[in-house]
């Protein structure tokens, strides 16, 4: 591999990992199913949720509007480890979610990622969430309800 590809290969997979918070924040379920391989899983142990396969993460996206008001999840670069057509790496995340009981929390969280090469570029095979700080105290803000995603984004 050469440097370049290394490089454009670190920018593929940081660009991926935007996207998904993107996708989620505007719960573009479609969009946030694609960034997976087709048996691709997204573990969540403290929910506790396994999405396995894009059809469960479609399914799992149909029950959102049922479960919170609003999300906004800000992801932060983390570390990326490439090894050829595969690579491993960890992004951070700050989260603010309100439910529809008007509850709501402050998490910070790591999602320890596997990536693969695939014929459409880099894909999540695997991402695992791992809260490491959840602040339940009231949030005195108010958030938007978003209902539709943004076009021409």
């Amino acid at each position: 591999m050469t440097d370049f590809q290394a490089i454009a290969d670190r920018v593929e997979i940081e660009a991926l990992r935007a996207e998904f918070s993107d996708a989620t924040m505007m719960r573009d379920y479609d969009r946030l199913a694609s960034l997976f391989t087709e048996d691709g899983a997204l573990r969540m142990p403290n929910i506790p949720v396994e999405l396995v396969g894009r059809g469960q993460m479609l399914a799992w996206g149909r029950l959102a509007p049922t479960k919170w008001r609003y999300f906004i999840q800000t992801s932060h670069p983390g570390v990326i480890v490439l090894e050829g057509d595969t690579a491993t790496g960890r992004t951070y995340i700050q989260e603010l979610i309100e439910l529809n009981d008007e509850s709501g929390h402050q998490n910070i969280a790591i999602y320890h990622d596997r990536y693969a090469r695939t014929a459409d570029g880099w894909k999540f095979s695997e991402r695992v969430y791992e809260v490491r700080y959840r602040d339940d105290a009231p949030l005195d803000g108010e958030g938007a309800i978003v209902s539709v995603p943004a076009q021409g984004v």
